[in-house]
């Protein structure tokens, strides 16, 4: 990434340079980003490279407004007519399109003026050969783990780092640089009984390549994961308590992220709408989305429109505290933003999180089993059976019968069913085991009752 970085300088310059034709060719505002990185991914299977891409590139977004006008264009020729045919075409088309009252950046006195350093960057270059290396440890470790496992559908290591530049005419100019490393495993696992496959999978992934789980655990646990879904069974219906783990919690999470969505909220989409300052959940339940953690999978110094991300509190003590909201989406709604402009190059600005995570609470997952005299221990969901209108709740799912405060036997083809208003008001018990896997995290909860349906 060496030359990334000498490339920076260059590209601040550029991007001051567009803005400057921006405005000549008859734009009253206007904001450009630059984004620049390289990615490598390896697939190995069976102990044989399956797959592998190495990318490097570039690209540059431009979005112009004239008034209350604009567009949005991209292009990967940074070459000098390529760039001056895009900033003239990019005008022109703002020209045609529609007024929209909402549009414009936001004040230049609301821009991001300290951009602390968050420690998103790791020099560390893993060699491809590095790469594939890993990703066959782990597979061997799942492999050997145990004599039932049989197969396998692969192991990932991916790696990328890259460089931000966003600037805009109220003269803001800020950058970042960002890596991650990721490794993931599925093995599969037959019933030496009755021949009946499973396949689960497990990862990891971080900033830091040193701080990412050996591969060994990474197949251990994946392995582990596997063969506990052996000799699965079909439930009857009824109401029950049902406990998500991590990362099926972590889901449920996601699912409120996006009914918080400024644009959800003002297209009537979403359950949430009319509910600021309301109680969605008991008074156990807090939710940040802090874009200010060191180290996050999805902190950054500024958002998408060049304003400070910073710790928001979402829920406090069960009370609707938040939306997550960009300029033009909180302009709709009658709200400042919150930092939560998300971008890819050449769109619009949209909401999304940083750092979107559920406080923890003191119970481990194995004490929250423990008071559920019959119910469901959560750890897949399949299908997308949620109406954000109306909160309403189904989907497909896979995990454990728990009987007397224990994990029983595993479960498959099975629905569960609620309403996720209803669903947050029900939450019983928060444990203790939040770990970042990505940008929204929670630890295992326990829902007082949930509709499961066996098939």
């Amino acid at each position: 990434m060496s030359n990334m970085l000498t490339e920076s300088d260059g590209y601040r310059q550029l991007a001051s340079d567009l803005l400057a034709k921006a405005k000549r060719s008859g734009a009253t505002e206007a904001d450009v980003v630059i984004a620049n990185g390289e990615n490598l991914s390896v697939q190995v299977r069976l102990g044989a490279v399956d797959r592998l891409t190495k990318a490097r590139e570039k690209r540059l977004g431009l979005r112009v407004f004239v008034g209350k006008r604009s567009a949005s264009t991209s292009t990967s020729d940074f070459s000098p007519d390529s760039l001056n045919q895009l900033v003239e075409q990019t005008c022109t088309l703002a020209k045609a399109v529609v007024e929209d009252r909402w549009s414009g950046l936001p004040a230049a006195k609301e821009m991001a003026k300290e951009l602390p350093d968050l420690d998103l960057y790791d020099s560390t270059e893993l060699d491809t050969d590095r790469q594939i290396e890993l990703a066959k440890r782990a597979e061997a470790a799942a492999l050997a783990a145990d004599e039932r496992i049989t197969n396998s559908e692969g192991a990932d290591f991916d790696s990328s780092s890259g460089g931000i530049i966003l600037g805009n005419s109220h003269g803001f100019i800020g950058e970042y640089k960002s890596s991650s490393f990721s490794l993931s495993v599925s093995p599969i696992a037959a019933d030496p009984q009755t021949g009946a496959m499973q396949r689960d999978a497990w990862y990891a992934v971080q900033r830091k390549f040193a701080k990412l789980d050996a591969p060994e655990a990474v197949g251990l646990e994946a392995a582990r994961r596997t063969i506990r879904r052996l000799g699965a069974r079909k439930v009857g219906t009824k109401r029950v308590p049902v406990v998500f783990d991590q990362e099926m919690a972590g889901s449920l999470l996601g699912n409120l992220c996006g009914a918080l969505s400024g644009y959800a909220l003002y297209k009537g989409a979403s359950f949430l709408t009319g509910q600021l300052g309301k109680q969605l959940a008991p008074d156990y339940v807090t939710v940040y989305d802090d874009g200010r953690m060191v180290g996050g999978l999805g902190s950054r110094p500024f958002d998408g429109e060049g304003l400070m991300t910073r710790k928001n509190v979402i829920v406090e003590k069960g009370w609707l505290k938040s939306y997550l909201l960009d300029s033009y989406s909180g302009r709709k709604l009658g709200l400042p933003s919150t930092g939560n402009a998300s971008r890819s190059v050449g769109e619009s600005p949209s909401v999304g999180p940083t750092n979107f995570y559920l406080v923890p609470g003191s119970k481990t997952a194995e004490e929250i089993i423990g008071t559920v005299k019959e119910g469901l221990y959560v750890t897949e969901l399949i299908g997308f059976g949620i109406n954000m209108v109306t909160g309403d709740y189904s989907r497909g799912a896979g995990g454990f019968w728990i009987e007397n405060g224990e994990l029983a036997y595993p479960v498959e083809e099975i629905t569960i069913a609620g309403n996720l208003k209803q669903m947050f008001q029900d939450i019983e018990v928060v444990g203790n085991d939040l770990v970042f896997r990505g940008r929204i995290a929670s630890p295992t909860l326990k829902i007082g009752e949930m509709m499961v349906a066996g098939n």
